[in-house]
């Protein structure tokens, strides 16, 4: 399972095998693969709970990272993940982390959600979003597509983190552990890790149920 499944860490091996955790540490530092420990800092407290956003079209979250592409040097990551199913509907990697690059993980959110790039008519869920993303460009892109928005901070209450944790996750388990040799190479890693991100893994605050298998709870 591990050489099949190289984008799991080894905490969803653990769940997966049903082993200790240690175990799998072990091997893959064995095997010579990268592990990636988080530096002991002060750091907000997140709560292990189901979001507060306790309805599947409540409120969404968008944020921009750098992620490490090698040649190309580092990229911007714009995300966007739905707060209470933490489903990634929408992302763009470009070389720039200018406010276009943020507006474009948009436009692939309402392809995803309405099929096309245009006005939403229908009950759409509120975007959350920081300081980060008060440009006009961005800002004039949810009047255009008549979204709602939200300035909530990252570890609020109402929103616990969840966006940086994710990105968080992305790199320890992807992007960091891998070397990578090109930003399309960098592209091809961050799609075949979300897309096991929503079909296999785990997920402790979903009662250690993969996404697609919540949703269908739902329904």
């Amino acid at each position: 399972m591990i050489d099949a499944e190289s984008c799991f860490g080894y905490c969803t091996g653990e769940l997966t095998l049903g082993i200790n955790k240690n175990t799998v540490h072990r091997i893959i530092q064995l095997i010579g693969w990268q592990i990636w420990k988080r530096a002991m800092r002060m750091q907000s407290h997140i709560e292990i709970v189901p979001s507060p956003a306790v309805a599947t079209s409540e409120r969404l979250a968008v944020s921009l990272a750098r992620v490490w592409s090698d040649k190309d040097c580092a990229a911007s990551l714009a995300l966007v993940i739905h707060s209470h199913m933490r489903e990634r509907l929408g992302r763009h990697l470009f070389c720039s982390g200018k406010a276009t690059t943020a507006g474009v993980s948009l436009d692939y959110l309402l392809i995803r959600r309405c099929g096309i790039i245009g006005r939403v008519d229908r009950e759409f869920p509120r975007i959350v979003k920081g300081l980060v993303f008060t440009s006009r460009h961005f800002t004039a892109l949810f009047g255009k597509y008549g979204l709602r928005q939200d300035f909530i901070p990252p570890h609020y209450p109402l929103e616990n983190g969840m966006i940086e944790l994710s990105i968080r996750t992305l790199k320890e388990q992807s992007v960091h552990r891998l070397h990578v040799e090109g930003i399309l190479h960098t592209g091809g890693i961050i799609l075949y890790w979300t897309s096991c991100y929503s079909k296999r893994r785990p997920h402790q605050a979903l009662a250690y149920a993969c996404l697609s298998r919540h949703a269908d709870q739902l329904l």
